[in-house]
């Protein structure tokens, strides 16, 4: 393992990229339902919560939105799980700002994503995440989603990553299995390796990895975890079975860019919960909240 890296155990496993619920129309946090919706998760099981990420709507939240929605799940969560802070931005200066800040709230660990629309060279990838990595003493989880940000982290640059003190896994949204060995191999042993992809989730625990940054998991926290034990346990058949369970609601949150739809799909869950959204974002498509209720339905039965 990496000088500073956190064991996987306490970062890995079911992980919850969770949503910010918002009042008035989106115009503020509701400070209420976060905190139920958090202690919920810790509840039904779920092994860690990620926050301020594009789940949680990250782009649209002001520094201190941020700051107290870390802090209202960190006090809900009560230290029972390890609460993960999205920090990244394409602004390096910013990405460390907020890696501080986070730590200093108590979070156990900071998230950055390859940095988006200035599109750096791999150079300039290694140099930002590194520049992170040394602002903080807790750990740092890289993260590469080429479709959203534009640029993905190649295995050279990887490498070289992994060596550095605090640096502890990957969280890959590329949905390309045949490439987790060779990343395992690259980074070297006690590197976590995590998904990003709830469709994929039991295929990339049964080829080595250690958990998933999950959406699906906002709503069905229990049934992602249970994946993820079972996976650990070697039980990848009975993983499977779980994610077939899973599948239509997982086909129904990707009709329209998340979070629009898990937002819907919760407030069709829990009475009070608002789907408000933040401009860009708008609420789905009628066509879309049908096939949402309708797995919703389902999943009872399947799961």
């Amino acid at each position: 393992m990496s000088p500073g890296a956190t064991p996987a155990p306490l970062l890995g496993g079911a992980l919850t990229a969770l949503v910010t619920p918002f009042a008035a129309g989106g115009t503020r946090l509701d400070e209420r339902a976060l905190g139920d919706l958090v202690a919920w998760q810790v509840a039904q099981g779920t092994e860690g919560l990620v926050i301020g990420g594009p789940t949680a709507e990250g782009p649209t939240l002001t520094e201190a939105e941020r700051d107290r929605a870390l802090r209202v799940v960190l006090e809900a969560a009560g230290c029972r799980v390890p609460v993960i802070a999205a920090t990244e931005s394409n602004c390096t200066r910013t990405a460390i700002a907020r890696t501080r800040a986070a730590e200093a709230a108590g979070a156990a660990a900071a998230l950055a994503v390859t940095p988006y629309y200035n599109r750096p060279t791999q150079e300039g990838l290694y140099r930002h995440f590194a520049a992170i990595a040394a602002a903080s003493d807790r750990p740092l989880l890289l993260h590469t989603d080429p479709a959203r940000s534009g640029i993905d982290l190649l295995p050279d640059t990887l490498a070289r990553l992994a060596a550095l003190p605090g640096i502890a896994g990957l969280v890959d949204a590329a949905v390309d299995l045949a490439r987790l060995n060779a990343t395992g191999r690259t980074a070297g042993p006690g590197f976590l390796l995590l998904s990003d992809d709830d469709a994929t989730a039991a295929a990339h625990a049964a080829m080595g990895g250690q958990g998933c940054v999950s959406v699906v998991a906002n709503l069905v926290p229990g049934p992602c975890a249970a994946l993820q034990r079972a996976a650990r346990d070697g039980d990848h058949a009975r993983a499977r079975v779980i994610q077939a369970g899973l599948r239509p609601l997982i086909a129904a949150l990707s009709r329209e860019t998340d979070p629009g739809p898990v937002k819907l799909a919760l407030a069709l869950m829990r009475p009070g919960f608002a789907p408000d959204l933040r401009l860009p974002l708008v609420r789905p498509r009628p066509e879309t909240e049908a096939a949402l209720a309708a797995a919703l339905d389902r999943i009872g039965e399947a799961v």
